[in-house]
């Protein structure tokens, strides 16, 4: 009986243990979400309230009422084109990560796939790419940009930003681990590296393109610096260039700022909720180790 006794005891402990470390961990991820989630209340809390509420000194936890007209006046706006810049960011982030996508995953997979030569030197010269500022290669991107008139285009925009280091690098990692039997698969059908690469290596690589999209789109979305050098006329203007001309030295518009920035995260917040497992997944699949 004692022995019984003893082997149950045994067995309990380690439950027990478990138990008070899973509530730990749980606990721990709440905390960390509660203030991770403190600057979304903000937006919402000071977009639904009037600009002396923002600024007043007597803090209340939720304006006394909730200005939801707010969000009228912010599209109504004369002065700033709001939905404008929905439409700019949007066509300009799609299209950048479609661009992307293409010329980053055939750069990768030729890099990691197809002898050749130089493949090693032009592999380090994309790498070093990624040790350059972005401050060092601005003035002359715009020289370039500015000599082939687009500025304040969609190509002027688009085009600076369609191919990406970073994303060649983890599509090149992410192909070198690729099974080496599916490809000599279709090599015995008798595709070619074109054949292999449409119809073998993309439909078995959805969760590295799927990662990168939702990556490249965030990026994207929240570029401010080129877009607002770039875009000169208003119907150039992105989101994050909109959102801007509610704090500048003419205009101080609180409420119209933190209403506009909660309508500019949804979609991202929408995306990442979505695709989430998918930016964890891609990193797994490039073999990058964190």
């Amino acid at each position: 009986m004692a022995t019984l006794a003893t082997r149950s005891s045994r067995q309990v402990r380690p439950r027990i243990g478990v138990t008070i470390g899973s509530i730990l961990r749980y606990a721990l991820l709440v905390i960390l979400a509660f203030f991770f989630l403190i600057p979304f209340y903000l937006i919402v809390r000071n977009g639904l309230a009037t600009d002396m509420e923002i600024t007043s000194p007597h803090w209340t936890l939720f304006p006394s009422t909730l200005h939801f007209e707010n969000i009228s006046e912010l599209f109504s706006d004369p002065d700033v084109p709001f939905l404008g810049g929905l439409e700019t960011s949007f066509s300009i982030s799609l299209l950048q990560t479609i661009g992307q996508i293409i010329l980053c995953g055939m750069a990768g997979y030729g890099l990691a796939r197809i002898p050749y030569r130089w493949a090693n030197i032009i592999f380090f010269a994309i790498l070093a790419t990624l040790m350059i500022p972005s401050a060092v290669i601005f003035v002359p991107t715009y020289v370039v940009v500015s000599y082939l008139g687009w500025v304040s285009t969609l190509q002027g925009l688009v085009v600076p930003g369609l191919f990406s280091g970073f994303t060649t690098f983890l599509f090149r990692q992410f192909f070198l681990s690729f099974p080496h039997e599916l490809e000599e698969a279709g090599r015995v059908d008798g595709l070619g590296a074109w054949g292999i690469f449409l119809r073998i290596v993309i439909p078995n690589s959805y969760g590295i393109i799927a990662s990168l999209s939702v990556i490249t789109f965030i990026a994207s979305w929240n570029a401010f610096l080129w877009p607002l050098v770039i875009g000169q006329d208003q119907s150039a203007w992105t989101i994050q260039v909109v959102l801007s001309q509610f704090l500048n030295a003419q205009v101080l518009n609180l409420h119209e700022l933190f209403i506009g920035s909660a309508i500019a995260v949804l979609p991202l917040v929408i995306i990442f909720f979505l695709l989430q497992r998918y930016i964890v997944e891609g990193y797994k699949q490039s073999g990058l180790k964190g």
